[in-house]
């Protein structure tokens, strides 16, 4: 009998922590409040990219069959929308301080909205300057850093999943969002598809700002991944002891800040620069009717690659060494594209799901870096400014990477600087480790 007894008392002990690892609250029927959090992240996250980050480009494309202004002219609104977000994105954790994560995120919405109608309302070119100002804006109140912001306190050790999770719904606005545009604007006109696309942001993130983003763990009572069973485990834990971000333009000498923003600055700029490059490179083996699908797949892969990441490797894992890895995983994807050129199909194949596969944890690497390494009180002004720095490189890189195939005369030289670039960002990003410790002697922060 007591035999049976403690058996059915550890069978109960192993069910429960399973509930744990899952994110099941105690009650087997409650989910833990942080995955609708989640939930509300990977929303955002959908329209946070679908409109800002592949809207500009589709509004640039639909500007010039409207009124004929020069590309050119149109590309230095779009490289104005980025370089305003960066801006703003730097002071986003001082804005959820003052305002809250609910006002911002509909602050985010209702500018984003209001940028939209000003681009398709535009009577002139400079008038697409102030219309930018406010879809930049937008963009940086609802994208990386907010993300990171949203989702971080409601995890430790699920980390990892939780932000993977969050940031698939920026891949899902590419697939979703763009052609959707497509669709909208040749039924209802420019102006008619911002007016439906702004209400249906300004609507969705509205109503999932009020209901989801205003709770806090410590408010419901609740300790981060839902997991009670990991209350003892958490307190036995030694506390991380990792210095504090020196305050203001003293962050800029931190080593761990400065390695880490510099690799995924580089590593965007690249990644950016190729997925804007990838038609051009796959159209003369697939066709032009096909070659978008090269973009789709590399889409789909790196949905695979962050989920695979999130679910696959612990939140204790040391994240310098995975971004290393990633940056590699992309170099060698760029290089099979090069060596594919205009014959083999299977290494442009080949090229896109190695590159696309690492570009699903480009947004998702940072913020689990930068909550090893730094203090929970850091860790946001950390995600802001790198988030910026990111920003601010990689929208100048449509233009440059043009630039540089008009100059090589549609060589593979741009492709093998992004090599380049990716290889650097490895040896940067790995560059940091023994100033943060590697980050595998201290459990992750909140």
């Amino acid at each position: 009998m007591g035999a049976a007894v403690a058996a059915r008392g550890a069978d109960v002990s192993r069910a429960t922590r399973l509930s744990a690892l899952l994110g099941v609250a105690r009650s087997p029927r409650q989910v833990y409040f942080g995955w609708w959090v989640v939930v509300c992240a990977f929303v955002v996250a959908t329209f946070a990219w679908g409109v800002g980050f592949y809207g500009p480009s589709i509004f640039l494309a639909a500007l010039h069959l409207k009124h004929g202004w020069p590309v050119s002219l149109t590309s230095a609104a779009v490289t104005a929308h980025f370089l305003v977000s960066a801006g703003i994105v730097s002071q986003i954790a001082r804005l959820h301080v003052r305002l809250g994560l609910v006002a911002v995120t509909r602050l985010g919405a209702a500018s984003a909205s209001a940028g939209m109608l000003g681009w398709a309302l535009a009577a002139a070119p400079w008038q697409l300057f102030p219309a930018a100002l406010l879809t930049g804006t937008g963009f940086a109140l609802t994208s990386g850093a907010a993300i990171n912001a949203m989702v971080s306190p409601w995890f430790r050790r699920l980390r990892p999943a939780a932000l993977g999770a969050a940031f698939n719904g920026a891949s899902v606005g590419g697939i979703v969002f763009a052609p959707l545009w497509q669709f909208l604007i040749v039924r209802l006109d420019l102006l008619g598809a911002a007016v439906v696309m702004g209400a249906a942001m300004t609507g969705s993130l509205w109503w999932c700002a009020g209901r989801f983003l205003r709770p806090t763990p410590e408010s419901l009572g609740l300790l981060p991944d839902g997991a009670a069973v990991q209350a003892a485990e958490a307190r036995a834990e030694p506390a991380a002891r990792q210095p504090a971000l020196p305050a203001g333009a003293a962050a800029l000498t931190d080593r761990r800040f400065l390695t880490l923003s510099a690799a995924f600055s580089l590593g965007l700029f690249a990644q950016i620069g190729i997925i804007v490059t990838l038609v051009l490179v796959a159209a003369p083996m697939l066709g032009e009717d096909w070659a978008s699908v090269a973009v789709s797949l590399v889409t789909a892969c790196a949905i695979a690659g962050r989920t695979l990441v999130g679910m696959l490797l612990p939140a204790r894992s040391d994240w310098r060494i995975v971004a290393s890895g990633n940056f590699t995983l992309q170099a060698v994807g760029t290089l099979a594209l090069v060596a594919a050129g205009t014959q083999s199909l299977v290494l442009l194949l080949a090229g896109c799901v190695l590159f696309g596969i690492g570009v699903g944890s480009q947004l998702s690497l940072p913020p689990q870096i930068a909550g090893v390494e730094f203090t929970p009180t850091d860790a946001p002004r950390v995600m802001a400014l790198v988030t910026a720095a990111n920003q601010t490189s990689y929208a100048f890189a449509p233009a440059i990477l043009g630039l540089l195939r008009d100059l090589s005369r549609g060589s593979t030289a741009p492709l093998l600087m992004m090599v380049l670039m990716q290889a650097l960002a490895a040896a940067i990003v790995l560059s940091g480790r023994s100033a943060a410790g590697s980050g595998t002697d201290a459990p992750p922060r909140q």
